[in-house]
């Protein structure tokens, strides 16, 4: 991958950003998880997988596979659908190789309690399995209805939105917002 393909990490979640390996969904699909190495180099990237995790390890075609699972699952359910069968056991199955979140004790307000600390998973599998509980944790909040697809013509980026109005159109006013603010400036000029 080049060094212009670096991933963009703006989503809000770790699964949106997952989804948005996949650039320029609205015109010639570009692909930014050409070689196993891509993936292993975004799971630890996103601090899912250890430094030691083996990139021979890394399938791509059933990454990619749970990437658009999570992309149609997450936009149905955004519009306020249910997601299709076959996503819903694409993410199940993903989960399942998820590692457990550490159990740990906490004492607050003299009260001992439990808490919990992320596992890093230790392959790519795991990994995966990180990103698919972060998908079925979103599907299931009330966030769900704040996702949205970047409003500009050139992008598709998935996003939450977490402004206050709920109004946000891209997904990011520096890349997106700007450029599409400049076009039309320019479009309005030149008649």
């Amino acid at each position: 991958m080049t060094a212009d393909d670096e991933w963009i990490r703006d989503g809000g979640r770790v699964c949106l950003d997952f989804v948005n390996t996949l650039r320029d969904r609205w015109a010639v699909p570009r692909e930014t998880l050409q070689e196993p190495d891509d993936l292993l180099r975004w799971l630890r990237g996103a601090g899912l997988v250890t430094h030691d995790a083996d990139p021979a390890a890394a399938a791509l075609a059933p990454a990619r596979s749970l990437r658009e699972a999570i992309d149609r699952a997450v936009l149905s359910v955004a519009g306020g659908g249910l997601p299709g069968a076959a996503d819903v056991r694409t993410i199940n199955e993903a989960v399942r190789a998820a590692p457990r979140p550490l159990l740990q004790l906490l004492v607050r307000d003299g009260r001992l309690e439990a808490a919990s600390a992320p596992g890093l998973a230790d392959d790519v599998a795991a990994g995966l399995g990180l990103v698919a509980r972060d998908a079925a944790e979103l599907l299931l909040s009330p966030e769900v209805r704040r996702v949205r697809v970047c409003g500009s013509d050139r992008c598709g980026l998935r996003f939450v939105d977490r402004s206050q109005a709920g109004r946000r159109r891209w997904c990011s006013m520096s890349r997106c917002g700007n450029r599409t603010k400049v076009r039309r400036h320019q479009r309005r000029a030149q008649k």
